[in-house]
């Protein structure tokens, strides 16, 4: 770590400033083929300019030289070299068995231009860089086959994992998930961090921001804002914000109604304007100073920095309009039943009653059994599209079948839920008396889905064992009146058992009440 200065502290009081584009300042030196490669890759096979993570081995002086710039400007936090820093993303220049080595050398890279910039009085902080990757859980890439998936959610969260060890022993003081375009990446990277932080026995803080594609106000696998949030408030972030894709005039009613809703800290880094036809930025620092004075004034952020096409010039316009202003006071939301598919769901005390379709569930429609034998999946999700139609506000899925593999039809179908919006939009219930298709089920879903379900009945150990892995996926779960001596028969045994398995998922497990 740079220090130990706690930054949840400086946020109460002031904004704090993200540095800006890595790659914008990258392109700006001009680098040839030959510094990508440097003397160590001379011999590689396959072309590594463009690699812009592999310069944290061959040109660590421009990386940090890059740095410097950003602190000199007024950039409290700054953001390490490894955007594309994981297996997946390196695969395009076979690269991947130097990820490791990336991270940490690029995190040591800007822990030591942090330190030089650091006083008591002003600590700066490194943020690891943990980036989407070019593959996508969420989505096919085949138009022929809208249940494929280029990658899986275990392989995507085992590439992260890498990363953040790497960027941990680097020396980060923050993990910034960002530019998140499928939500279902994203909980694959937050699992990892999870797991990388327990192993260890240590705390960090993370940051989540994800990327609206267009002015439709979703994310690229098609959720809302409100969704997204829902989706990843399941961990007590340090902030959630928005990045990339659009510049701050267009990003501002998406990150107003984020501010408004997030019970988190805020941050915004917008790109420089969008592109002209060349693919280049020309928002001028005074230009996006201009449109960033909105988030000012509302009091929308708390941390404020740059994408794509921003320079150390339009940190430093920011740094400046920074000071003068407040920071975003986090919001405190009433307490109340959260859930996402594609669109939010919430469940709270004013509620009426919310109906669960249950027609997707081999046990209770026949029809629906036939048909997932049958391998006639596109006749099977019409049954999804009229529930949907009819009214229903969640999607019960059960395999549980002796004649069906349950975990392979579960992950196929939910997969091609997963690619017709008009039923992906709401929430899905994972339903199987199996933890392994519940667990599969999980995988698939981007969205806070509802689990169906868990109880006592195994013993307190399974119990918290499978409602801790429930919250790393981001889940809600529906939870039996059984324990360890069978089902309850009586309203005070019904009381009993839920009220003892309540105090296990909130006092131990932290789920949310």
């Amino acid at each position: 770590m740079v220090n130990e200065s706690n930054i949840r502290q400086e946020l109460k009081h002031r904004i704090l400033i993200l540095d800006g584009a890595m790659g914008t300042m990258i392109q700006r030196v001009k680098l040839t083929e030959e510094d990508f490669r440097g003397e160590r890759f001379s011999n590689w096979t396959s072309p590594l300019k463009g690699d812009n993570d592999l310069l944290s081995i061959t040109k660590p002086s421009v990386i940090q030289q890059i740095h410097e710039a950003f602190l000199e400007a007024g950039a409290d936090i700054v953001a390490t070299n490894t955007f594309n820093a994981t297996r997946v993303s390196q695969a395009d220049y076979g690269m991947e068995a130097h990820v490791y080595e990336m991270n940490k050398s690029a995190a040591q890279i800007a822990c030591a231009a942090a330190v030089q910039y650091s006083t008591p009085e002003h600590p700066r902080y490194v943020a690891g860089s943990v980036g989407p990757t070019n593959k996508t859980c969420s989505m096919s890439p085949d138009i022929n086959d809208a249940g494929y998936r280029a990658i899986t959610f275990a392989d995507m969260k085992d590439s992260y994992r890498e990363q953040v060890e790497g960027l941990l022993d680097g020396g980060v003081d923050i993990l910034l998930v960002e530019t998140i375009f499928d939500t279902l990446n994203a909980k694959a990277a937050m699992m990892a961090i999870e797991e990388v932080l327990e192993s260890r026995k240590i705390r960090k803080e993370v940051m989540i921001s994800g990327t609206i594609t267009d002015k439709s106000g979703r994310t690229l696998s098609g959720q809302t804002v409100e969704a997204f949030l829902n989706s990843l408030s399941y961990i007590d972030l340090l902030t959630i914000g928005l990045n990339c894709s659009l510049g701050a005039k267009d990003l501002r009613p998406y990150l107003e109604e984020l501010s408004r809703k997030a019970p988190f800290y805020i941050s915004a880094h917008p790109n420089a304007g969008l592109p002209n036809q060349f693919g280049e930025y020309d928002e001028t620092p005074e230009v996006m100073g201009l449109h960033v004075q909105s988030f000012f004034e509302n009091r929308m952020v708390n941390i404020i920095g740059g994408c794509c096409g921003t320079t150390p010039d339009h940190i430093r316009e920011l740094a400046k309009m920074a000071a003068k202003f407040k920071p975003h006071k986090r919001s405190h939301p009433d307490i109340a039943t959260r859930l996402s598919g594609l669109e939010p769901l919430t469940v709270a005390k004013t509620s009426n009653f919310v109906n669960i379709g249950e027609r997707c569930n081999v046990a209770g429609s026949i029809k629906f059994a036939r048909l997932i034998r049958e391998e006639k999946y596109e006749e099977a999700l019409v049954i999804a599209r009229e529930m949907v139609e009819g009214g229903a506000q969640v999607i019960d899925v059960n395999m549980d079948d002796a004649m069906l593999d349950a975990e392979k039809e579960m992950v196929r179908f939910l997969h091609l839920v997963m690619s017709e919006p008009d039923i992906a939009k709401l929430p899905v219930m994972v339903d199987s008396s199996k933890w392994s298709v519940i667990e599969a089920g999980l995988q698939c879903l981007q969205g806070k889905a509802i689990v169906n379900s868990i109880s006592l009945k195994e013993g307190e150990e399974i119990f918290k064992e499978r409602a801790h892995k429930i919250k790393q996926y981001g889940a809600a779960t529906v939870v039996m009146a059984f324990d360890e001596k069978g089902q309850a028969s009586t309203f005070e045994q019904r009381i009993s058992i839920c009220e003892r398995a309540y105090h296990i998922l909130v006092d131990e497990v932290h789920f949310p009440p």
